[in-house]
């Protein structure tokens, strides 16, 4: 059994405020509701600052995922690395190719969350990019099965990311700083 440590709980707390106030209070994902209310979400807090590491875990993380039915979703929530957002981007790079590579394409797809993410081509102050931001970095795993089954209940998905940037743009920067607790 894993203990986990009280700093430990204190990131995954902060990580699930962030989820039930930002990604299910504004409905930023239609999907994660259930998912928190079965508890079938996987926290796992990594202290890890290199990538090998950081990537020895995402393939610990499918490893899981294939061995419980019970996990849906996995976050992977970097504690002390990859807070320079390019650094964590390579290492969603790799990440990808990792599932790629290791015979998870199909089955499992990456979600990505950073306190600095921004979109290519967008302004960084923009609140679009507080759809992504997050209080940690986080690789998030998804069963793309769980995602195509509840996809096909769900009424016009592909205007999801545009009706969360609008309302992310209509909230304001400062809305979001206040409920990530940005300074």
């Amino acid at each position: 059994m894993i203990t986990i440590t009280d700093h430990q709980k204190q990131i995954i707390t902060s990580v699930k405020k962030w989820i039930n106030d930002v990604v299910i209070g504004l409905n930023f994902c239609p999907f994660a509701k259930k998912e928190v209310s079965r508890d079938t979400i996987r926290y796992y807090v990594s202290d890890d600052i290199n990538e090998k590491s950081a990537l020895d875990i995402v393939i610990n993380e499918l490893a899981n995922l294939d061995n419980s039915d019970k996990i849906q979703t996995t976050l992977i929530i970097f504690s002390k690395g990859f807070s320079d957002f390019e650094t964590y981007l390579d290492l969603v790079d790799r990440a990808n190719q990792l599932i790629e590579q290791g015979g998870y394409s199909g089955l499992y797809q990456l979600a990505t969350f950073h306190p600095e993410y921004y979109f290519d081509g967008e302004d960084v102050n923009d609140a679009a990019n507080y759809t992504n931001r997050s209080p940690y970095p986080i690789l998030h795993l998804l069963r793309e099965a769980s995602l195509e089954q509840v996809l096909k209940n769900y009424s016009n998905p592909e205007n999801i990311p545009d009706d969360n940037i609008t309302k992310a743009r209509e909230l304001g920067v400062n809305y979001f700083k206040k409920q990530l607790q940005i300074k």
